[in-house]
């Protein structure tokens, strides 16, 4: 029998459109070295793993008269060679070209009548490196019965292991008749199947009502001369194509500004992305009266029986947090981010960052998945900003004996909303993914500058002793976005500074919101 997809699930196939694709998507680079790590070990590593993903190989079939939700079917023509494809960047390939292949890759909606996902592997970047892409809809990674297929593909160690491929042979082709026999029979044994099919029913003439409703505020607007809700740098209609960005950092940094202001390394990260979107806007002249604190959800895993179950160990749930962004203090900004978690952790249902990295695999990718579904719920609520934060581990990860030198995130937009972060931490370092609408964000290069210098404003509140670069200047050649923070070599031992009261250290609110702060036990 097969399996239904639930209402949640559907939505986000249902909300999917040309200018808000409903996919996930990572990053990550990779160092060769005598691997030998190509196309066709990509393919022979995706073809061994898969079977620890089964849904990978299976496409949505919609039941005639909508008499159940649609059901998950083995996909007859499965193809490897159509999902696993094949790039190349003009060789030395840049960072700035890669992202810009990124860009183009994620803007474009998933085939529907195929498993829903997409990798590719991007060759020709400088230094012989290599960069896979991985790219998976909302609906298909809920991190209950699927994880994210990046999990999957690392180890622990360079040395390759085969687990060997499976047997699998797609089911025959479900006939019309025999489905509608079965969403039939699933609607007279299982009330639940009854009621998810009225939810998702309800849903879709909701969010049809909504859509027209909005088409038509849009015409009369036009007619009257008055609009709707007026566009801010943070929020308006989105077009087709997106931007992506991404900036690296050292997690050392987060720990020194931790350990000296108190709170927990997440709490720094969220206090780098404030300060990054304060200087952004400023440079863009904008007001910061009505974006003096914006509505961030930034999801956050827990354990809360109450939640649904996933396959990771614990729930995701939505913690809505406010950005202080009219606040020209970076210290008082980590303060007001700081105890805006203390309270979320005094629940005691937080989960320590140590344990989430501690997970088998590559995790952060299924829990960037999974936090992206629980805050599109919050975005239909009216949270104006996204922030995944996820621990990853902190020693080198391996793909067929090639080491991942690095990992972003490439989070997706939910409808309306311009920006959007995702953050992961691994091997010492802290990579954000930015997804921005092109239209809309022409300039996301630049927040990705300010990105950087928000985190060294806040070093400067630690050491004191570093020269400032004018904001708004690029650094290393046309392009670089990588933060000086990067690339230093040594800093005077911390003092604590004066003005303002420091919180106590607290143990950490509970990841999805932190990196792990060392070794099994320790806590952020």
């Amino acid at each position: 029998m097969s399996e239904r997809l639930r209402s949640r699930d559907l939505a986000f196939l249902t909300e999917e459109s040309l200018t808000t694709p409903r996919h996930n998507a990572t990053v990550e680079i990779f160092e060769p070295g005598d691997s030998g790590f190509d196309y066709d070990r990509l393919v022979e590593l995706i073809a061994d793993r898969i079977s620890f993903v089964p849904r990978y190989r299976q496409r949505v079939q919609s039941v005639p008269g909508w008499l159940a939700n649609p059901v998950w079917v083995d996909d007859e023509r499965f193809d490897l060679g159509y999902h696993v494809r094949r790039s190349a960047l003009p060789r030395p390939g840049s960072l700035d070209q890669l992202r810009e292949l990124v860009a183009r890759i994620v803007s474009r909606p998933l085939d529907r009548s195929r498993p829903l996902w997409e990798v590719y592997f991007v060759e020709g970047l400088s230094g012989g490196r290599v960069a896979l892409l991985y790219k998976s809809h909302q609906a298909l990674v809920d991190g209950v019965g699927t994880v994210d297929l990046a999990q999957v593909l690392l180890d622990s160690s360079a040395e390759p292991k085969s687990l060997g491929h499976d047997d699998w042979a797609p089911e025959p082709r479900r006939s019309t008749p025999g489905l509608v026999a079965e969403a039939l029979g699933d609607s007279l044994r299982d009330r639940a199947t009854v009621v998810d099919t009225l939810r998702s029913s309800t849903g879709a003439l909701t969010r049809t009502a909504t859509g027209a409703a909005e088409r038509a505020g849009r015409v009369v607007g036009g007619l009257t001369g008055r609009g709707q809700a007026p566009e801010t740098p943070l929020a308006g209609r989105l077009s087709q194509q997106r931007r992506v960005v991404s900036v690296t950092t050292q997690l050392a940094d987060y720990r020194r500004i931790r350990d000296v202001h108190g709170g927990t390394v997440n709490d720094v990260i969220l206090a780098t992305v404030a300060g990054g979107l304060r200087a952004w806007l400023m440079t863009r002249g904008a007001s910061l009266g009505s974006l003096s604190q914006v509505r961030a959800v930034v999801p956050v895993s827990v354990i809360d029986h109450e939640l649904e179950a996933t396959s990771l160990g614990s729930q995701i749930a939505p913690h809505l947090v406010q950005l202080p962004l009219g606040e020209a203090s970076p210290v008082v900004r980590l303060h007001q981010l700081s105890y805006s978690f203390l309270s979320h952790q005094e629940t005691g249902r937080s989960v320590a960052a140590n344990r989430l990295a501690g997970i088998a695999g590559f995790a952060p990718s299924t829990f960037h998945a999974i936090g992206s579904r629980v805050a599109a719920a919050e975005t239909r609520r009216g949270a104006q900003l996204t922030i995944t934060n996820v621990p990853g581990p902190q020693s080198p990860l391996y793909a067929a004996g090639a080491r991942m030198q690095a990992t972003y995130p490439v989070p997706p937009l939910p409808p309306g909303q311009t920006l959007a972060f995702g953050v992961t931490s691994y091997d010492g370092g802290v990579y954000y993914g930015i997804t921005a609408d092109r239209d809309k964000v022409p300039d996301a290069e630049v927040l990705g500058q300010c990105l950087s210098e928000a985190l060294d404003e806040l070093l400067d509140t630690v050491t004191g002793a570093r020269s400032r670069v004018p904001r708004g200047r690029r650094r290393g050649g046309a392009g670089t976005t990588a933060p000086r923070s990067a690339r230093r070599v040594t800093r005077p031992a911390s003092s604590r500074p004066t003005g303002g009261a420091t919180p106590p250290t607290r143990p950490s609110a509970g990841p999805l919101d932190g990196p792990p702060d060392g070794p099994a036990g320790e806590e952020s």
